[in-house]
């Protein structure tokens, strides 16, 4: 997933996901993730100051045929009341099952 996003938003190359907000499943052949990321150690200070916005937030993706992950989308600025349920990316059967993605 890091190397998906950072695809989409080359400014963040030090960022990793962070432990235990990380979603994975699949709903009708197409493999979806949710994550939040964290900036890692040599993160600039502008790294940083993205992080506090953009960063924060839930990022998803699915795999291509292909079996690549792509960045889909994020949570809304504020985020939706029912998490990852109100993200059209994702199918709501999966959100549900994800328990529309909490915030720990």
């Amino acid at each position: 997933m890091t190397v998906a996003y950072q695809r989409s938003f080359p400014r963040f190359t030090h960022i990793q996901p962070v432990p235990g907000q990380f979603f994975y499943g699949q709903c009708g052949g197409v493999r979806y993730a949710a994550t939040q990321f964290e900036s890692t150690s040599g993160a600039s200070h502008e790294e940083l100051v993205s992080m506090q916005d953009e960063g924060s937030a839930r990022k998803y993706f699915r795999s291509t045929s292909a079996g690549n992950w792509s960045y889909v989308a994020s949570d809304g600025f504020p985020r939706g009341p029912r998490g990852c349920g109100d993200v059209p990316q994702i199918p709501e059967a999966l959100a549900a099952v994800w328990g529309n993605c909490p915030v720990m």
